[in-house]
């Protein structure tokens, strides 16, 4: 009976460790809501842009001072890695929490400013009210968006980098920047698109 159970522990731990499956984390499993949106090239972009492909998404907004800039920077070398990878069926979406100052023109600049591989897709996102943004950033992705109380400009939101697979489904999450013991994985993160895109060694 012993060895019947360890010889099934260690089939079940092997099939485990060859899956080409990426385990939802408990609290995601959602498909996310549709949505319409403006890119950074004032060009429409909807939830249904998104069919077929692997996308990773966060939330920043270009006059933030804190959290953004380094995010953007981890998202870009990211693209990097996943153009080294061969990666062509993964995408970058980043919805600004800050609508109304974040203007088409004014994401195409800050995008300028870095250095994503041209064939990584990576879409900003822009063109709705910044209630409607709260509303979907709570509901899809958990996360709290919340307009200042001290008369600044610095929206506060959450820095994680969001897993979502070919059908819409949200997978699970990812630190965006360094912050006490949490670090940005750009490892773990390339190795499951490569496991839900089919790009595997």
């Amino acid at each position: 009976m012993f060895r019947t159970t360890l010889l099934l522990s260690l089939v079940l731990i092997l099939a485990a460790c060859g899956s080409d499956e990426v385990e939802p984390m408990s609290y995601y499993g959602n498909t996310l809501e549709n949505f319409e949106a403006v890119n950074q090239h004032d060009e429409t972009f909807t939830s249904e842009d998104m069919d077929g492909k692997v996308w990773l998404a966060n939330l920043i907004f270009t006059e933030c001072v804190t959290v953004c800039p380094p995010m953007t920077q981890n998202m870009t070398e990211l693209t990097q890695e996943l153009a080294e990878e061969n990666i062509e069926d993964v995408g970058i979406i980043s919805f600004s929490v800050d609508p109304d100052t974040d203007t088409p023109e004014v994401l195409s600049e800050y995008m300028s400013w870095y250095n994503p591989a041209d064939n990584i897709e990576w879409q900003l996102l822009t063109g709705y009210d910044f209630e409607y943004l709260r509303d979907y950033a709570l509901n899809n992705f958990k996360s709290i968006v919340k307009l200042p109380q001290d008369g600044s400009n610095q929206v506060l939101h959450g820095t994680a980098i969001y897993l979502v697979d070919e059908t819409g489904k949200l997978i699970k999450d990812y630190t965006g920047v360094d912050a006490g013991d949490n670090t940005f994985e750009t490892e773990e993160i390339v190795e499951d698109v490569k496991t839900l895109t089919g790009n595997l060694d």
